[in-house]
C-alpha cells in the first residue's frame, strides 16, 4: 500500500479530514525551505504538496508566481527539488510527499527516467497542472511502473460527462480545484463546494481533496467537514514571504500550519 493511501486509511480510522500543505521547493533558497519541508508533520500536515519551481506558472496567482521566480532565483530547479525530497526522507518515511508544477521540465528531464528518479528520491504522487488527460498516457505508465500516483484535478467545469475522462488516470486522491481561476485568489461558496465534491464521488471512490482559496483555519475547517482533504497553498507561501530574512521565516509559516491543522482536526467534532 502507498504512503498515500495508508494515510487516508488512517485519517479515516480517526474520522478526519487532511491537511494538505503546498510550498514551492527552494522558495527563498535551499535552506529555508528544506527547513520549512522537514517542519511540516510536526506542525501538523498530513499530506506535502512540493512545488517544482517553474518559469511560466500559468495556473498560478502572484503569490506563487513570485516564489517560483525567488526559487529559481535562488538556484532552484527540478534536480534540486528531488535531492530536498530525498533529504526529507533520511528522517521522515511515512509523511507523503507530492510534486506539483508543470510537464515541460518532466517532458525535458525524460518521463521514464523521471518517475524512477523521483520514486528514488521518495516522491508519492505527481500533480501536473498542464496535461491533458488526452495526453497523459505518455507519463502515466512510467509513474504506475515507478509506484507514483498522479492526482488529476477537476474543476467546477468538470461535469458528469467530462468526469470519467479526466478520472481515467486517477490514482492517491482527486483534487478539486474550487474556483475557475488561478490560485490565491476568490474563494468558492461552502454550498458549491459540497455539490461538487459530492458529484465527483458519485464517479469514485477515490479520496477528494478540495484547493484554491482556502486561507483560514475557519475556511479549512468547513472545507474538512465535507471532503477528504484541505489544501492550502498560497496562505502558507504568503506568510513566508512576509518573513524572508527574518527569525520567523520558518517559524511564522509553521505556526500557520499549526493552526490550520487545528481546524481540520476539529472540524467534525
Amino acid at each position: 500500500m502507498s504512503r498515500i493511501a495508508k494515510r487516508f486509511e488512517k485519517l479515516k480510522a480517526e474520522n478526519r479530514a487532511a491537511l494538505v500543505t503546498f510550498i514551492t521547493a527552494g522558495d527563498p533558497d535551499r535552506a529555508t525551505s528544506q527547513a520549512l519541508l522537514d517542519g511540516m508533520p510536526a506542525a501538523g500536515a498530513d499530506i506535502i504538496e512540493l512545488g517544482m519551481p517553474f518559469t511560466d506558472p500559468m495556473a498560478d496567482g502572484p503569490v506563487i508566481e513570485l516564489a517560483a521566480g525567488r526559487a529559481l532565483k535562488a538556484g532552484g530547479s527540478l534536480r534540486q527539488t528531488l535531492e530536498m525530497v530525498a533529504a526529507f526522507r533520511k528522517t521522515d518515511a511515512e509523511t507523503p510527499v507530492i510534486l506539483m508544477g508543470y510537464y515541460n521540465p518532466v517532458y525535458a528531464w525524460g518521463p521514464e527516467k523521471f518517475a524512477a528518479d523521483a520514486a528514488r528520491a521518495g516522491v508519492d504522487g505527481l500533480i501536473i497542472v498542464d496535461l491533458p488527460p488526452e495526453e497523459a498516457d505518455e507519463l502515466v505508465p512510467h509513474l504506475r511502473a515507478a509506484g507514483i500516483d498522479f492526482i488529476v484535478l477537476t474543476t467546477p467545469t468538470s461535469d458528469d460527462s467530462r468526469l470519467p475522462v479526466v478520472l481515467a488516470n486517477a490514482s492517491g486522491f482527486v483534487y478539486y480545484v474550487s474556483i475557475a481561476g488561478i490560485t490565491g485568489t476568490a474563494s468558492a461558496a461552502q454550498s458549491a463546494v459540497d455539490e461538487a465534491v459530492a458529484r465527483i464521488r458519485r464517479h469514485t471512490g477515490l479520496p477528494v481533496c478540495v484547493g484554491f482559496g482556502i486561507k483560514t483555519p475557519a475556511q479549512a475547517a468547513e472545507i474538512a467537514r465535507i471532503a477528504d482533504g484541505a489544501v492550502v497553498g498560497s496562505a502558507i507561501v504568503s506568510v513566508l514571504a512576509a518573513n524572508i530574512g527574518k527569525p520567523g521565516a520558518v517559524s511564522a509559516p509553521l505556526a500557520l500550519v499549526k493552526d490550520l491543522a487545528e481546524g481540520v482536526r476539529g472540524a467534525r467534532k
